[in-house]
């Protein structure tokens, strides 16, 4: 309804206000306001997915109870083992060893630090609390033979060793999860029916598998920056649900609450090179040529925070971003998986001159304030541009609201969540730049860990 009745008003607005003569604005904004349509359609359609799924779901699994795993399964969760990171990761694995296994009898938790960091007598001391937790320590001399740096070089010595322990099985799924991400009892259960439902499908069993991810509000240190990442579960829902649930992920995937079957990850790895920054995505494309068609998306979710600052925020945009980029230009991976990033990370880049502040900004110094398309025709893909904007904060907040402690939102958050819309684009859209430019400039790529609340 929120997306329905928005475009109603939107479409209705516009054909009122849109001027007979056009200006100086007029084919620049009709291009970039139009330019969004393919991703807001892949959301509707993803939208149409979800919906079908949990219905599916809910009619196939009625009556069953509690479903359980035979499988193995083994949680990964690399950290930087920094003491500002160490709550949060606390936090997370209190929670898989409370909810992971009730649904999987067999369960091992990785914990995966560099050898030497900050926090690693704390960390040890969590693992050796549980016997279902194992610390995995990452030599200071190891290396990778692509030279991989950074989280994705933990993660594939994390993965060397399964193989080398022949965890590398069918019947071994790996669960990647960020240290500030925990699982709920609805994570576990829509993962044991998920798998239970891939050992009945014989040759059509998918591989590769994602949920949603959520921000409880008792995790967040910033409001603001939590009203913002409402545009992330909305996501998961929309455009990630249509990509990935078709059973090829060339949207990319989360780095967290990624399941992934283990005899396949061996074949990819997460070995990608001294400059990959969002080896999650990467893997992904990998992915999505190698065995299209075998990727699922399932209804659990998983819980995580929002960055602590607006600081933290910037950069892990900027991060993404940057990473996203190099993707786009790098000639190792399929074509035309390459061209729908390419598209969705142009889209990111214009998104500061595509934002309605700055547009009339614009036009106040070129002192025409005609914003009128060239023609009536793309008024309703600018509607339908608007219209699915709101729908992914105001689905967002109602998600991240519904798994909080106190699971009403408040009464100004869905207001303010949609009148903040044009600066919470510039809180994307500027960062997205920056990393765009630092690519561009082949500025020496960082990995930057943002403090992560507990």
């Amino acid at each position: 309804m929120p997306l329905v009745l928005s475009y109603l008003v939107i479409v209705v607005t516009d054909f009122w206000l849109t001027d007979e003569f056009t200006g100086v604005l007029s084919w620049p904004l009709t291009v970039l306001w139009t330019w969004p349509i393919f991703t807001t359609l892949t959301g509707m359609v993803g939208i149409r997915r979800t919906r079908k799924a949990l219905r599916e779901s809910e009619a196939r699994w009625s009556g069953h109870g509690l479903t359980r795993s035979e499988d193995f399964l083994i949680v990964v969760v690399p950290t930087i083992g920094r003491h500002d990171t160490y709550p949060a990761l606390e936090r997370s694995v209190l929670s898989y060893i409370a909810y992971l296994p009730r649904c999987f009898p067999r369960l091992r938790i990785d914990l995966v630090i560099d050898e030497g960091c900050e926090a690693a007598d704390r960390i040890a001391g969590l693992a050796a609390g549980n016997e279902l937790i194992r610390l995995v320590t990452v030599p200071r001399r190891y290396r990778t033979a692509n030279g991989t740096r950074f989280k994705a070089r933990a993660t594939h010595y994390s993965h060397e060793l399964r193989i080398r322990e022949r965890d590398n099985r069918d019947d071994v799924w790996v669960l990647h999860m960020d240290d500030d991400t925990g699982v709920g009892p609805d994570t576990a259960l829509a993962m044991a029916r998920f798998i239970a439902e891939q050992d009945d499908a014989g040759r059509d069993a998918k591989h590769l598998a994602q949920g949603i991810l959520t921000y409880p509000r008792e995790y967040a240190v910033n409001r603001l920056i939590w009203l913002a990442d409402s545009v992330r579960p909305a996501e998961d829902v929309g455009r990630f649900s249509a990509w990935t649930g078709s059973g090829t992920p060339r949207a990319g995937v989360h780095g967290e609450l990624l399941l992934v079957r283990a005899s396949i990850e061996a074949t990819i790895g997460w070995d990608f090179g001294p400059r990959s920054l969002v080896e999650d995505a990467q893997f992904a494309l990998i992915f999505s040529a190698r065995y299209e068609g075998r990727s699922a998306w399932f209804g659990g979710r998983c819980y995580g925070a929002s960055p602590a600052s607006l600081h933290d925020f910037f950069h892990q945009r900027e991060r993404w971003s940057w990473g996203l980029a190099a993707l786009v230009f790098d000639r190792s991976l399929q074509l035309r998986n390459r061209l729908l990033l390419g598209y969705s990370v142009l889209s990111w880049v214009v998104g500061p001159i595509q934002n309605v502040g700055v547009v009339l900004l614009i036009a106040i110094l070129v002192a025409d304030p005609n914003t009128s398309p060239v023609t009536l025709v793309v008024i309703p893909f600018w509607a339908l541009n608007m219209a699915y904007t709101i729908w992914m904060y105001w689905e967002g907040l109602r998600i991240n609201a519904g798994v909080s402690n106190d699971d009403r939102r408040k009464w100004w958050e869905p207001l303010a969540v949609v009148l903040l819309i044009p600066m919470f684009g510039l809180l994307e859209g500027v960062p997205g730049l920056r990393g765009f430019v630092k690519f561009a400039r082949r500025t020496e790529n960082r990995f930057t860990v943002i403090a992560k609340p507990s």
